[in-house]
């Protein structure tokens, strides 16, 4: 764990546990996404899953970096480490669920994925668990399928230990939280962030790092989406349209712009994963035009404070981008919410619609 950089009190809370020779068979590892919680959870797994884990020279417990555990986790390929996704629905024995859109983690992805397995754990006294569940976005778990995890959580064979790694845990059960040892991880500040652009060696000139600090907001795993799908032309594209509203205009190409983009995006991504939905691209997509907007917007509004100048617009800015979310999540139309959205905001800035 030491390399997991701007999280020291999460850390402190999981080697005290291990330390302690107390840890918890179940634990919600909580906070923005993109911040280092998936990375947490493999590495406390790894700890977890070493016979031969032990205390570095910094007082840490840590997994051997050159051992077999270390080595299959890296690779994927570790028996006794399952990492749960939204994916795995197209592999379960119902054919209903692999055909239906990748949206959610349904029940039975935790049947098959969890429970089956974790009722072959058995106690390996040279570890310290047999068995590591993590829970990749966990907030995806729809009702039922944490309804059956719930049961796992009361009753846990033992040498089991499950992660739920979650940017929105209000979406899990009270039931599974009160079960669960919480962790809370934050953004990385400006000094994480630097630490992490330069261990990650990103090969980025000035005024794209300059962006992409400001994109990203301590959320390392935001910086690499950015730079994997060349988010940056993006803003490129869309910066010149969002200063015309800004001045009171009104980009009628915008909504268009915004529409290519989130398909080019969806397209090429399906065509990597062939099992991906069209849909669910569309909306990573959307995601990420959303953001970059709201990232436009709060840039402006702290500008307008430095000024003095009348903060109410771009408040309501936000608003329209927390409409649009909701827009999509009814499935409307994608061209149309986007459309809407660019007029809606133009006559924020309008003077004539005022």
């Amino acid at each position: 764990m030491q390399h997991i950089l701007g999280h020291d009190r999460a850390i402190d809370v999981l080697q005290g546990a291990l330390q302690a020779g107390r840890v918890h068979h179940a634990w919600v590892l909580h906070g923005p996404a993109g911040v280092g919680k998936r990375t947490t959870a493999e590495a406390l797994a790894a700890i977890l899953l070493d016979p031969d884990a032990a205390r570095n020279l910094s007082g840490l417990i840590e997994a051997d970096p050159e051992g077999r555990t270390a080595r299959l986790i890296a690779a994927g390929t570790h028996p006794d480490l399952h990492v749960i996704t939204r994916s795995l629905a197209s592999y379960v024995t119902d054919s209903r669920t692999r055909r239906g859109k990748q949206t959610n983690i349904p029940a039975e992805v935790v049947r098959e994925f969890i429970v089956e397995p974790a009722t072959r754990s058995g106690h390996n006294s040279a570890s310290r668990a047999s068995k590591v569940f993590i829970v990749d976005e966990a907030e995806l778990l729809n009702e039922t399928a944490q309804n059956i995890l719930l049961k796992t959580l009361e009753e846990p064979p033992p040498g089991t230990v499950l992660i739920l790694v979650t940017a929105n845990e209000d979406e899990l059960l009270p039931t599974i939280r009160s079960r669960c040892q919480r962790v809370a991880f934050g953004p990385l500040d400006d000094a994480a962030m630097a630490a992490w652009i330069k261990s990650a060696g990103l090969d980025v000139n000035a005024a794209r790092r300059r962006w992409l600090v400001q994109f990203a907001q301590g959320s390392p795993g935001l910086a690499t989406q950015a730079i994997e799908h060349g988010l940056f032309d993006w803003y490129l594209a869309l910066e010149p349209m969002i200063r015309t509203i800004e001045s009171g205009g009104y980009p009628a190409e915008m909504g268009t712009t915004m529409a290519k983009l989130i398909d080019a995006h969806a397209v090429a991504r399906q065509k990597a994963n062939p099992n991906a939905s069209k849909e669910s691209g569309n909306r990573e997509a959307a995601d990420f035009v959303f953001v970059l907007l709201a990232r436009e917007i709060h840039a402006a509004m702290t500008l307008a404070i430095a000024a003095g100048d009348d903060v109410e617009p771009h408040l309501a800015a936000f608003d329209l981008i927390h409409d649009a979310e909701r827009q999509l999540d009814s499935h409307l139309n994608l061209s149309q919410v986007l459309e809407n959205l660019v007029i809606q905001w133009s006559n924020l800035f309008d003077p004539a619609a005022a």
